[in-house]
């Protein structure tokens, strides 16, 4: 496993026109440590995984992935980014297998890719399905497929958007050793879910609803007040926040 500074933000800002969705975000996450994000709706969590996955430029400030600074050095680190967002990112006429085949040749992965693909679906579940074409999927069946892509590569460091929707508890289990601590990677993990965010997370950074950082810094360190102060905010309390998953 890798050591030292998987994640380094120092300043880092997002805009959308006039809207700033990231504001001054500082930062370090150490190699095989779980950075959680917080924050209600529209806070900027998905557009700070996003940014790590060098799918979108900082705006603003600093940002290194895996010892490459973003955006100049994004082509260093992207195979070794595993990215599981709202979206599965499969081709929906393609097949199970066909889709997994194409992601492993785009990292060179030969006749490898192919075994793994199969011992990743036969984890998740899914290998009755490889034959079957993902528009022909259930929400949860793709996602299961999707977890696979993102780790069909062997990545060091896995960005995870809410990976466990769609997912009914015994299908999470399955995927939990591949995604979840057990798996030993360094994670971001966002998640509308504080009390289990603050059980998987080394590290913890909250944003409030405007993009600001309200606690960066170990889990241990957060106060359950000054999480409640950050959902109360935006007009709702952590119970409220939690029964939002899958809103943006």
């Amino acid at each position: 496993m890798a050591t030292g500074k998987a994640i380094a933000l120092r300043g880092l800002s997002r805009a959308y026109g006039d809207h700033l969705a990231l504001r001054d975000v500082s930062l370090e996450l150490a190699c095989g440590e779980t950075l959680v994000v917080l924050g209600p709706n529209g806070a900027g969590k998905t557009t700070l995984l996003r940014i790590l996955a060098t799918l979108l430029r900082p705006g603003g400030g600093e940002a290194s992935v895996l010892g490459a600074a973003l955006p100049r050095e994004a082509w260093r680190v992207r195979g070794r980014i595993g990215f599981l967002g709202h979206e599965p990112l499969l081709y929906r006429e393609l097949t199970v297998e066909e889709n997994l085949a194409f992601h492993g040749r785009l990292h060179g992965l030969g006749d490898d890719g192919v075994s793994r693909s199969r011992e990743l679906l036969d984890q998740v579940g899914m290998a009755g399905a490889a034959g079957e074409r993902v528009n022909e999927l259930s929400a949860g069946m793709r996602q299961r497929v999707a977890i696979c892509r993102a780790l069909l590569h062997q990545p060091e460091l896995l960005l995870l958007d809410e990976p466990h929707a769609h997912l009914d508890p015994g299908v999470a289990t399955l995927a939990e050793p591949l995604i979840g601590a057990a798996s030993g990677r360094t994670r971001v993990l966002v998640t509308h879910d504080p009390e289990a965010g603050r059980r998987a997370a080394d590290r913890i950074l909250a944003l409030r609803r405007n993009g600001a950082v309200a606690f960066a810094g170990p889990a241990d360190e957060l106060e359950p007040a000054d999480l409640e102060a950050v959902y109360s905010a935006a007009g709702g309390s952590t119970a409220a926040a939690a029964s939002g998953a899958g809103k943006r």
